[in-house]
């Protein structure tokens, strides 16, 4: 935490890494930093730069043993609501899991990097908890059967304690028996915190339930019409000019699995990337006829690509990290899943480098008042989700390298005496996180 001689500099930082990346002035009403202001969780998933940055200066101080286990895949930008439910192989598939769900800063790195950005995400989520209780945070909607009970600080430490014992855990089970980084998660019982959201997803795929009304493709698209066309929605998708669109159709078709029938710009999408230019295209039969066709349609995302947050300030861990930035994702997210989108893919077009990636019919996200608010997460749910994170992203930095057993050897003799050094410098980072939001907030009230 930044002593009172040292905030100069430290806002200094914080100002120069944020402008570096989203090329704003912190006060030119941005709208992301104006995202980033609302609550320190939020500033967190902002500021990934922020992170490295202050890894590579030695404010945040991670295990001197951890730094040395072989690098793996990574996701660089990992904590809570990066973990999600989707569909094995994109829009294609009906396996329902869940898992990391989100590569646009992966890259080959230090699993500790991701370990610690996780645990701190978990000290922000109990602070958002009580901010919300205390009156200092707002909420998007309303909570679900509020009754005025969430995660206490108390609980912080132990879910942190989760997580990374999990991790642990099936480190362990892999290098026993490498068969298990195949293992996915999709089975979440009654009475887990998961089981909802779940069932939510489960409605969502093709032949679910709720595919007509809540699967990505339905909100998206007005189905009940002929011929297909994104929905009239000026908060979220920006029409093209028809040149641009023909231009975009033409450069982009050869990477598509079928026709594009329509296109849209998609407007303030994510946090950390919510000023990268984005496209959604609607994919489908190019003789639609009908309800019955639906199966064969889905959505992919055009999105300009910038380079992993940990690659600034460590450029020369490995050769792989070279690629362009939207190779390097694709790369990373083929390793990490064990069946990725089959709608995956990379293109160069006007100077810039673009990932192509499918829109999941099913894709449910978590956000921290689905796991800090309510009986549930109180009860042991916050924990039981911090737990399920770490066996997520164990398999997932597992399956980095399938020829041998190296990682999780090294992670199971390396962590279990860190453990307690690493909640205490998340926990450490947590405040500073809290400071750094501060500042921002300030910033604004004052300017």
């Amino acid at each position: 935490m930044a002593t009172a001689a040292k905030k100069p500099n430290r806002h200094k930082l914080v100002q120069q890494e944020l402008e570096r990346v989203d090329h704003s002035a912190l006060l030119m009403g941005c709208p992301k930093h104006i995202k980033m202001a609302s609550n320190p969780f939020v500033f967190l998933r902002g500021s990934a730069q922020l992170f490295y940055a202050d890894i590579a200066q030695g404010n945040l101080k991670l295990p001197a043993p951890l730094l040395k286990l072989p690098l793996t895949t990574i996701m660089g930008d990992c904590h809570i609501s990066n973990f999600g439910f989707l569909s094995e192989e994109g829009a294609h598939g009906e396996s329902v899991i869940f898992a990391p769900n989100d590569f646009d800063d992966a890259c080959i790195g230090h699993a500790v990097w991701d370990l610690a950005r996780f645990c701190t995400s978990l000290g922000l989520s109990v602070d958002f908890a009580e901010g919300v209780l205390a009156g200092r945070y707002s909420l998007d909607a309303p909570i679900e059967n509020d009754d005025g009970l969430a995660v206490s600080r108390k609980q912080s430490a132990k879910a942190m304690r989760a997580f990374l014992q999990s991790y642990l855990q099936t480190c362990q089970a892999c290098a026993d028996d490498p068969e298990q980084r195949n293992q996915v998660l999709d089975r979440f019982k009654k009475g887990h915190i998961l089981n909802a959201p779940y069932k939510k997803a489960k409605k969502r795929i093709w032949g679910g339930k709720k595919f007509m009304e809540k699967s990505s493709l339905a909100k998206e698209v007005n189905i009940d019409q002929q011929p297909l066309r994104f929905r009239n929605r000026p908060e979220r998708f920006k029409p093209l000019i028809s040149h641009e669109a023909k231009a975009l159709i033409h450069h982009f078709s050869p990477y598509m699995d079928d026709t594009i029938l329509d296109i849209t710009e998609r407007l303030n999408a994510g946090t950390g990337s919510v000023n990268m230019r984005r496209f959604y295209c609607l994919v489908g039969p190019k003789n639609f006829t009908g309800t019955d066709d639906l199966a064969l349609c889905h959505l992919v995302e055009v999105k300009h690509q910038r380079h992993a947050a940990p690659l600034y300030h460590f450029p020369k861990l490995s050769p792989t990290n070279r690629l362009n930035p939207a190779h390097l994702t694709v790369h990373c997210q083929q390793r990490m899943q064990r069946r990725p989108d089959l709608v995956l893919d990379e293109a160069e077009w006007q100077n810039a480098h673009w990932l192509i990636r499918s829109r999941h019919h099913a894709r449910v996200g978590i956000d921290p008042e689905d796991i800090v608010f309510g009986e549930q997460a109180i009860k042991g749910g916050f924990k039981q989700y911090a737990a399920t994170c770490g066996q997520a992203l164990a398999l997932a930095h597992c399956r980095g390298d399938r020829r041998s057993t190296h990682f999780e050897q090294a992670v199971v003799a390396a962590l279990p005496a860190q453990i307690d050094t690493l909640i205490k410098a998340c926990e450490g980072y947590v405040e500073q996180v809290k400071e750094d939001c501060q500042y921002l907030q300030r910033l604004y009230l004052e300017g």
